[in-house]
């Protein structure tokens, strides 16, 4: 206990934390105090921890730090009394949380890192069951199975060092092949600046590749919308199967058949969520636990090797001498409970056996689920896209089928005839290559008696070159016939095509001088025209802003027109007014003064 107390007062006097700590103020600090300082270093592992513990309730505070002791992977060495020591912030509790975080923080920050993006979102079952959800999870597995790999790479880029030669090299090629590419584009610009339709031309190409990639995403999109597709007719598909399997299942079953079929279906459920599934799941992140741990550790050497096989080697001696000295210890009690425990052990066995079979035979029935769908799909597309037979039509089509095979099975019949007779001739014309070896070595022998060792070799050989030259020979007078057709075939076409060309030859000659001369004045005509050009050009672009600015002056003046037009309206009628109010005023006509404005105006006031 001193030592692990002087060890945590002397990491928090350090950086990062930089206490002022010694064993007696340490010692006596208030558990709210000693939680704080428990918070602090969690601060430093995970910066997101670095609050006042006084700000927030203690079940929020607990919680909290429950849950960032889980990420970090803390093995508490009692689990009974954990909870409640580290929520009253008892000493020995929080002494041994900061001595093994104290004594691992490099690591710890990395799985505080690694926490953020690892550790997955929990989502209700029944929002899980909505398939865009699904879609949506299985693309953030997706995206974490990336980060790892990622993760990884960058470890291993980290710890493996650079070349700073290469580095230089590879900068230095890619300076030469930017300048290369500036150099390119500088004539590519000049070259287009050239061109007479310079700004159209861009203006079309810069079009084209928005087109193009308007296009490309357009094809991403259609592919995704066909994978959709694809995915949705599947899970239809399996809909319906089930549905089918459900409808069949339910053909001549009793309600009683069904609860008891569906009970023990649930039984099989649950043994395989509650106890199998657990334990896989235990040993597998056992598994992962032990490799993380095997990949944090540094590199072991031979010592550290030899020392493991050491610790390995006593722990089985000891595991020996224990199970001897218990065999040695027996008691009749003892073998009774070993009975029990070997018989629990093969039922426990045997429903482990039955859970493995009853996967099994899930991922089977599966298999073939989804088999069949392809084979069904295959089926549809043999018959041109249109539904699978049935009914009569798939009665004709066995029966062809029929025919068919029993056309099949004669001619394998005769092919295995056939095939038996080939044997046969192959073993005959092994046999005689056999005998035709023997009686050469015969005639070898014979030879060699007579002293004309190697004479039916070398007459042979005669044969056959005397045959391939008397062959080669008809074959070159063959050829040197040919070759002598062809140069009379060859020389009568050359004077028959010189005697056709000539004509045309004469005539050909004074059309090349008036071509010449043509092309002369034609190049003078295009000067001429393109400076003409060039001047209706600039002539027309000045009648061009002249006619635009007429057209707007024109504009305005019809605008003014309409705006006097209407004002003088206005003035026709004010002038009208002004003539009947007069004409009423000065009327003797009662009724009609009564209309007079001004009376009436005078009324109101």
């Amino acid at each position: 206990m001193s030592e692990q107390l002087k060890f945590i007062v002397q990491e928090l006097n350090k950086e990062p934390f930089n206490k002022s700590f010694n064993l007696i103020s340490f010692d006596s600090l208030e558990p709210l105090q000693l939680l704080q300082v428990l918070n602090d270093v969690l601060g430093v592992v995970d910066p997101k921890q670095a609050i006042d513990i006084r700000e927030e309730t203690p079940d929020m505070t607990a919680i909290r730090v429950f849950g960032c002791l889980r990420v970090l992977k803390y093995k508490p060495p009692t689990e009974s009394t954990f909870r409640t020591g580290l929520v009253q912030g008892e000493k020995p509790v929080v002494y041994h949380i900061m001595e093994w975080m104290l004594r691992n923080i490099p690591m710890l920050k990395k799985r505080a890192y690694l926490a953020k993006f690892l550790v997955k979102v929990d989502v209700p079952g029944d929002i899980m069951q909505e398939d865009p959800m699904n879609d949506l999870y299985a693309q953030y597995e997706e995206l974490i199975e990336t980060f790892k790999e990622l993760h990884k790479q960058a470890e291993n880029l980290r710890t493996g060092g650079y070349n700073t030669g290469e580095i230089r090299k590879d900068i230095s090629n890619m300076e030469d092949e930017k300048e290369q590419l500036i150099k390119r584009v500088d004539r590519l610009k000049r070259k287009v600046e050239q061109h007479p339709n310079a700004n159209t031309m861009m203006n079309v190409a810069k079009n084209l590749r928005l087109e193009r990639d308007k296009e490309k995403k357009l094809a991403e999109q259609r592919q995704e919308q066909l994978t959709l597709i694809q995915h949705s007719e599947q899970r239809i598909k399996r809909l319906q199967q089930q549905l089918h399997d459900q409808r069949q299942a339910a053909v001549g079953a009793t309600p009683e058949g069904l609860l008891q079929r569906l009970e023990e279906e649930t039984r099989a459920n649950s043994y395989i969520v509650k106890e199998r599934l657990p334990k896989d799941i235990e040993s597998k992140k056992k598994t992962v636990s032990d490799l993380q741990r095997v990949v944090a550790e540094p590199a072991m050497g031979q010592a550290d090797l030899e020392e493991l096989h050491k610790k390995i080697s006593d722990l089985n001696t000891e595991i020996n001498q224990l199970v001897e000295k218990r065999m040695r210890s027996g008691e009749p009690m003892d073998d009774k409970l070993s009975l029990f425990r070997q018989q629990a052990a093969i039922i426990a066995h045997k429903k482990e056996n039955a859970a493995e079979g009853l996967r099994e035979a899930r991922d089977e029935y599966s298999r073939l689920m989804h088999e069949v769908d392809e084979k069904r799909d295959l089926a549809k597309q043999a018959s041109g896209g249109g539904e699978v037979l049935k009914g009569e039509e798939f009665k004709r089509y066995v029966n062809k089928l029929r025919s068919k095979s029993t056309i099949y099975k004669k001619k394998r019949q005769e092919l295995a005839e056939l095939k038996a007779e080939y044997g046969v001739l192959a073993r005959t014309e092994e046999i005689l290559h056999q005998r035709d070896e023997n009686i050469d070595q015969q005639l070898s022998v014979l030879e060699s008696k007579a002293g004309v060792a190697g004479y039916r070799a070398t007459q042979e050989n005669l044969e056959k070159v005397s045959s391939k030259k008397s062959h080669l020979d008809h074959k070159k007078g063959q050829t040197l016939e040919e070759i002598a057709d062809m140069v009379k075939v060859f020389t009568q076409r050359i004077a028959e095509k010189k005697g056709a060309l000539a004509p045309i030859i004469k005539e050909l000659r004074p059309l090349r001088q008036q071509a010449q001369e043509l092309t002369v004045e034609y190049n003078d005509k295009k000067k001429a025209y393109d400076t003409k050009a060039a001047g209706l050009e600039s002539n027309m672009a000045k009648l061009e802003a002249e006619v635009r600015g007429l057209h707007e002056e024109l504009t305005q003046e019809e605008s003014r027109y309409h705006y006097l037009h209407c004002m003088m309206g206005l003035l026709h009628q004010q002038e009208k007014r002004v003539h009947e109010e007069m004409k009423s005023y000065t009327s003797q006509d009662m009724s009609a003064r009564k209309r007079n404005f001004r009376l009436l105006t005078n009324n109101i006031t």
